[in-house]
């Protein structure tokens, strides 16, 4: 059965000051030109094959089914894989650098069903040199895809085990101290940490944060909104996972953090307000 995808999510540390992003997506055009291009995003950090592998991760069970075209490509030209990677029988394929960029994605949607090496040079865009393969094999290969190229025609099978895992940091728990790790943080200034919410259910709503030798103590929330104004709270983010926050302000100033830090997390913050209830007084204490 021939498959066809009629939609490419596409993820970059392209920028958008240069010109890139628009030849990619030209590329893409010319060779599949009813295929829709959404950008998720063209703001990863310049060679950070781990920070867009995790937005890919987080990303991953919101788009629409069809080809990922996914490229920080610090190793351009050099000796790693350029691949196409099936996942769910072919729900969706993923496109890019086998250089652990694809792997937190895949896992996420349940592993890869096949993959290929893209050694299928007649798919290719003729080049000069070999430093934008983003334009001459990434899209290109994504293009054809959308249009039914069989996944193996364009290149060699290799096996799933062999694709570069991504690496993820784990948390570790020290006594009562949990050792975690920065692992995102938005434009609003969020930190998103490698911790389940389970890792913290031993402790109180109090806590205390120690980041870059700052130390802020923190209580447990259900939301922003439930923070007064400049203070510290930890909460479940929108993707499950623990996050550190301060209402209409920037936790990441707050303690001085940049994503790859090291923060711990501990009881012995401020115990949660209890709210005091006042009663009306009874009638024979009016006067």
């Amino acid at each position: 059965m021939t498959l066809r995808y009629d939609t490419i999510s596409f993820l970059s540390d392209y920028g958008l000051s240069d010109e890139f992003v628009g030849v990619v997506k030209s590329v893409i055009r010319s060779i599949a030109p009813e295929v829709a291009v959404v950008d998720i995003t063209h703001d990863i950090a310049p060679h950070d094959v781990r920070g867009g592998g995790l937005a890919l991760a987080r990303s991953a069970q919101y788009l629409v089914p069809g080809v990922v075209l996914a490229v920080v490509d610090p190793g351009v030209g050099g000796s790693r894989r350029a691949v196409a990677v099936e996942v769910g029988d072919g729900a969706s394929v993923l496109v890019g650098p086998d250089n652990g960029l694809l792997a937190p994605a895949v896992a996420m949607v349940g592993g890869a069903s096949r993959a290929v090496e893209l050694t299928a040079e007649h798919y290719h865009l003729a080049s000069a040199g070999p430093t934008f393969a983003g334009r001459d094999v990434f899209a290109p290969a994504a293009a054809h895809l959308c249009l039914g190229t069989g996944l193996e025609d364009l290149g060699t099978p290799v096996p799933v085990d062999s694709l570069t895992p991504g690496m993820v940091p784990v948390s570790r728990a020290d006594g009562k101290t949990i050792h975690a790790e920065v692992l995102w943080i938005d434009r609003f200034g969020n930190l998103q940490l490698n911790l389940d919410p389970a890792e913290m259910a031993p402790m109180g709503d109090g806590l205390r944060l120690t980041a870059s030798d700052i130390g802020r103590t923190a209580r447990r929330v259900n939301s922003f909104s439930d923070l007064g104004s400049g203070e510290l709270g930890v909460l479940v983010d929108s993707y499950g996972l623990v996050a550190v926050a301060v209402n209409r302000g920037s936790a990441a100033l707050e303690l001085s953090c940049v994503e790859g830090d090291s923060i711990t997390v501990e009881p012995g913050g401020p115990a949660p307000a209890t709210p005091v209830e006042l009663q009306p007084k009874r009638s024979d204490e009016l006067t």
